[in-house]
């Protein structure tokens, strides 16, 4: 049997959401060993004809370009000295598993030679034959299985992580740190300054390799270097990693928080004002998707990811004053709050519906349950006739193959989604009906969810 990999690494490898490889599992068509599954199985699962072309994931860059709302650098290799250690035990893997091979050879060789000493007997002589002609096979060379090299390639360029006790898996790739991997992955580590300083996001290793890529004025203890405690804003990993980290499960674990930024672009966008704000290196802000904040005395929805917690994006009416502000202009930020967040935890695929400036939390809701990688189908139904960035949803549908995205004039045109968990954001009028109307269609309250 080929080697066995994580579902994470699989579904990585080749070009499905994690989601996807676990239904497979569920359904039966996709063997796993353990909770990992072969390159082998793999295979049988995934015609080869299914397989994304490219190794490098282009496709996964352009959902980040596109849903992220900036532009992303392309997959860089990782710092020298980390590279280096990664392709260091990647080639004390590699003898190790050729120093096994010889001696596997050494005793097929040498136990058809005793054989072939003992008495001669049909049954010594056939089994002979059987190990001289299996031997000879073996040894002919044959053309490298493509996943297998692709999977040598991806442990180059990026590191597993396992976070404990949650069991939660994500990537480190390229020059990104520990906690920046976290949150671009959907992921809520602890954290505080982002920079050093505070030692909030102090993690314990328990297995693997990490190394230091940036400076942190925060002093450990004797007891937690002994431990081997690190700051995950500092460190990026080597190997495969095990950590031991605080996460925020629900609102209550992020502390609100008073942040001065500053407007970084105002676009107009039809009848909506998006507005861009900055904070400081030095105090971003920690929300979970879907959450608001108050900006001088109104609340307002963050329509971007919290995997960039320091470029901050909000969907103004054209009436609001704020959509008057200015590039420049100093604006007090207070929060986050409010529970209009993914509950991950259902095990169901979630559906959104959406009336007019309510895309901005449910932007922020789909980017990241995009960068979590784990739902084998997001459905988005926008009702009227405000459809502002359309053509963003337009791209992530093209982009993904597990995101649908239909635009509805009313809300009677709703196809069943019952077996789903249904996010509804738009005006409040708008939210009753939709209740009420799901309700009917046999959707479940504990299902429906609104800001």
């Amino acid at each position: 049997m080929s080697q066995l990999l994580t579902l994470s690494r699989a579904a990585r490898l080749i070009g499905v959401p994690r989601g996807t490889l676990q239904q497979c599992v569920k359904d039966g068509r996709l063997e796993s060993f353990d909770g990992m599954v072969s390159i082998e199985s793999l295979r049988a699962a995934f015609p080869e004809s299914q397989f994304e072309e490219d190794p490098v994931f282009e496709r996964i860059a352009k959902i980040k370009e596109e849903a992220f709302g900036k532009r992303v650098r392309e997959r860089v290799l990782p710092d020298r000295e980390v590279l280096s250690a990664r392709l260091y035990e990647q080639s004390r893997e590699l003898a190790d598993f050729r120093l096994h091979l010889e001696r596997y050879h050494a005793i097929i060789v040498d136990t058809i030679e005793k054989l072939k000493a003992l008495p001669s007997r049909p049954e010594i002589d056939d089994l002979a034959k059987w190990l001289d002609h299996e031997l000879e096979e073996a040894l002919v060379t044959e053309s490298p299985d493509e996943l297998d090299a692709l999977e040598g390639y991806l442990r180059i360029v990026s590191a597993h992580v396992t976070l404990r006790p949650s069991g939660r898996e994500y990537f480190a790739e390229g020059n990104d740190t520990l906690l920046e991997a976290a949150l671009r992955a959907g992921l809520a580590l602890n954290y505080g300054c982002s920079s050093g300083n505070c030692g909030l996001c102090k993690a314990r290793v328990v297995s693997g390799e990490t190394k230091r890529v940036r400076h942190h004025d925060y002093v450990f203890s004797e007891t937690e270097k002994s431990m081997g405690y690190i700051l995950t804003c500092s460190h990026a990993a080597v190997t495969d990693v095990v950590i031991e980290a605080l996460e925020a499960n629900r609102p209550e674990d992020i502390p609100v928080q008073e942040i001065e930024t500053k407007v970084r672009a105002v676009e107009t966008l039809g009848n909506v004002t998006r507005l861009m704000l900055q904070t400081p290196r030095t105090s971003r802000l920690r929300f979970l998707a879907g959450q608001s904040v108050t900006l001088g005395e109104r609340d307002y929805p963050i329509a971007s990811c919290p995997c960039d917690d320091r470029n901050l994006e909000f969907h103004i009416p054209l009436d609001d004053a704020l959509a008057g502000a200015q590039r420049g202009q100093s604006l007090m930020l207070h929060g986050p709050f409010g529970n209009f967040v993914l509950r991950e935890d259902t095990g169901r695929q979630p559906c959104f519906i959406v009336s007019g400036t309510g895309f901005a939390p449910v932007k922020s809701l789909i980017e990241h349950a995009m960068a979590l990688d784990v739902y084998a189908s997001i459905a988005l139904f926008r009702i009227g006739e405000n459809r502002y960035l359309s053509n963003l949803c337009r791209a992530w549908e093209d982009a993904l193959d597990n995101f649908s995205y239909v635009e509805l004039s009313d809300l009677a045109r709703l196809p069943d989604i019952s077996d789903r968990d249904v996010y509804v954001s738009g005006p409040e009028d708008f939210l009753e009906n939709a209740s009420v109307l799901l309700r009917e269609k046999g959707v479940p309250e504990s299902r429906i969810f609104i800001p």
